[in-house]
């Protein structure tokens, strides 16, 4: 790139201190802001939305599953994208997506009344089609391109101490993620939730800017080097042989057995976890548990995750990765249990400390195995990859949790089938070592 600093007042290189810290700050920022784009964002105007726009429960949720999936088709592309124009280009055009994506969302209510006064037309569908391209926008930008390009840039600024500033951006962001619900409820119940989509729209157009001055895509474009180390001039060969990995393309990490195998345990974090936080209510009350009871496992699993993203992150650093891919596993494993125990003694505390794991080692290996594993030259495309997978994992898991239990009445025979699949990765893994 002939000028990586062009348009932006902030210099890298006349920082006083390691610019890779203010990248884990902005990085970590970029990564919130796709709040808006999350499930765990969307859901919160899940009601009030569907019902001002005259579509029932259902067809709402299939409009957020068919933009979902269509999102994670092409998510790949953005991973190109990244390799080919950096974290800066892309992350700040996902955030201006996003913003427009959620303007033209507090404005459904009007497309659609002007889409059926056109079509002289009053089916659901034209509500249903309208709200299926806002998601597809929503997902893509927020839950996809953001995210990615937010992380990787993190990523690509650190070698030696991947796991310590993940362990400060993962803590950072569970928090963040975890209240994110009260103050979106808080902002829809101020000023409607027209008013609060506005609002988050113009929040994201800050962001952008922010990420526009201050996102670099490496540190070799400013003279530095991962981790704050000496000057590209000064670089003794011991160093020079720790960052000169070898670049695996997507092609070559796709015939990588690692590659599948984290890959699928982190789809099946995505897919487990949204399925379960869909049918939370139905899952607790199929076994005789209060709403209220259901809900409150929330916190509990948030201080576990917590707790093992940031000992696991500072320890990976020194530690393994496969032996963290067992113990997801485990911990996938644990879950599985509880969800077919849940109403046994040990059913809740297996639910709670199972996805607490998951999500604890999710936060871990999704950061930390791509550039270990297969380098930076080509980070973006791979993780394009693998953001697709976990995209479309969290888009099936709704419909797939619902037809098990309307299919056999209990959510048990899901228990059993994903028990299944974790046995296969534990068989599949044991030859899942680090292609460096």
């Amino acid at each position: 790139m002939a000028n990586p600093n062009r348009f932006s007042l902030v210099d890298p290189a006349r920082s006083p201190v390691f610019y890779g810290y203010v990248i884990l700050l902005v990085g970590t920022l970029g990564i919130w802001a796709s709040v808006p784009g999350q499930t765990i964002g969307v859901s919160v105007f899940t009601d009030p939305v569907k019902d001002a726009l005259g579509l029932t429960r259902n067809q709402f949720s299939n409009a957020y599953m068919l933009g979902t999936i269509c999102s994670a088709l092409i998510i790949g592309k953005a991973g190109i994208w990244f390799d080919r124009y950096g974290a800066r280009y892309v992350a700040f055009f996902a955030a201006l997506t996003l913003a427009l994506a959620l303007l033209l969302c507090s404005w459904s209510v009007h497309m659609s009344t002007f889409a059926k006064t056109l079509l002289d037309s009053h089916s659901w569908v034209v509500p249903f089609t309208l709200m299926t391209v806002l998601f597809f926008l929503l997902r893509f930008a927020g839950q996809g391109v953001l995210t990615m390009a937010s992380r990787n840039v993190i990523m690509i600024w650190f070698d030696k101490n991947r796991g310590k500033v993940n362990s400060f951006s993962s803590v950072a962001l569970s928090f963040g993620f975890s209240i994110s619900p009260l103050w979106l409820d808080w902002l829809i119940e101020g000023y409607s939730w027209e008013g609060a989509w506005q609002i988050l729209a113009v929040g994201l157009l800050l962001v952008s800017l922010i990420i526009f001055q201050c996102y670099k895509n490496k540190p070799e474009d400013h003279g530095l080097l991962p981790d704050g180390a000496r000057s590209v001039q000064e670089v003794d060969r011991e160093t020079t042989r720790e960052l000169t990995h070898r670049q695996f393309t997507l092609e070559e990490a796709k015939r990588t057995r690692a590659f599948w195998m984290y890959a699928l345990i982190l789809a099946f974090n995505s897919f487990f976890i949204t399925g379960l936080t869909f049918h939370v209510v139905s899952i607790f009350e199929s076994q005789g548990f209060p709403k209220a009871e259901a809900i409150s496992i929330f916190l509990p699993c948030s201080v576990v995750s917590v707790s093992v993203s940031t000992l696991f992150n500072f320890l990976s650093d020194y530690v393994r990765l496969k032996y963290y891919l067992y113990l997801m596993i485990l911990g996938g494993i644990l879950a599985s249990l509880g969800l077919l125990f849940l109403s046994s003694a040990v059913g809740v505390p297996f639910l709670i400390g199972g996805i607490g794991t998951l999500g604890g080692f999710f936060a871990v290996l999704n950061a930390i195995a791509w550039p270990r594993f297969y380098g930076r030259a080509h980070l973006g495309a791979i993780t394009g990859r693998v953001m697709s997978f976990l995209i479309l994992a969290s888009a099936l898991a709704p419909s797939i949790f619902s037809f098990c239990f309307t299919t056999f009445g209990s959510y048990h025979f899901l228990g059993y089938l994903v028990l299944a699949f974790l046995l296969f990765l534990i068989l599949g893994s044991l030859k899942a070592n680090n292609p460096q």
